[in-house]
C-alpha cells in the first residue's frame, strides 16, 4: 500500500462528493423524518415474508449516526454503521480541504492487496446480512 501526499489545493476529488453525499444524506436523517413522513417507505420484502433484505435498517443507521447514537445504529445494520461513520469522515474531510486546503492523501493499493479486498468484501457483507437475518427473526439467539 502506498499513501501519497498531494500538495495542498482545493480541486474536487473523489473524497469531496462523497463528503458532499454523506454530508447531505446525514443533514436529511438529522432534520426529516424521511421514514415516518413518505407513506410507502420501508422494505417491501420484510413487510411481506417478514425476512430482510440486504439494505434492512439503513434508514435507522443513517437516523442513529445523525443523532449520535451509535449502539442503536450498530444493533441496526453494523456495516452500514460503519459506511454512514465514513460517510461522516468524508464529509469532515471534505470541508478541511475546501475551506482550508488541507491536502486529502491519496491511498493505492497492490494489486495482491486489491485482491484480498474484493474477496473480503463479499464474506464481510454475507456475515453482516446474517446478523440483521438473526437480529430480526431470531433475536432470542444473540442473548
Amino acid at each position: 500500500m502506498k499513501v501519497l501526499v498531494p500538495p495542498r489545493n482545493r480541486r474536487l476529488g473523489t473524497v469531496d462528493y462523497l463528503g458532499l453525499i454523506g454530508l447531505v444524506g446525514l443533514l436529511i436523517a438529522r432534520y426529516i423524518p424521511v421514514a415516518r413522513i413518505i407513506p410507502f417507505w420501508g422494505c417491501v420484502l420484510r413487510e411481506r415474508t417478514g425476512w430482510p433484505c440486504l439494505g434492512c435498517g439503513l434508514t435507522r443507521v443513517a437516523d442513529r449516526v445523525a443523532h449520535f447514537n451509535f449502539v442503536g445504529a450498530w444493533e441496526a445494520n453494523p456495516l452500514g454503521t460503519v459506511a454512514a461513520i465514513l460517510f461522516a469522515f468524508a464529509a469532515l474531510a471534505m470541508v478541511l480541504h475546501l475551506v482550508f486546503a488541507i491536502p486529502i492523501p491519496e491511498v493505492q493499493l497492490t494489486p495482491r492487496e486489491w485482491q484480498v479486498f474484493q474477496a473480503a468484501m463479499p464474506v464481510i457483507i454475507l456475515v453482516n446480512y446474517a446478523y440483521v437475518v438473526v437480529k430480526t427473526r431470531f433475536p432470542h439467539w444473540l442473548l
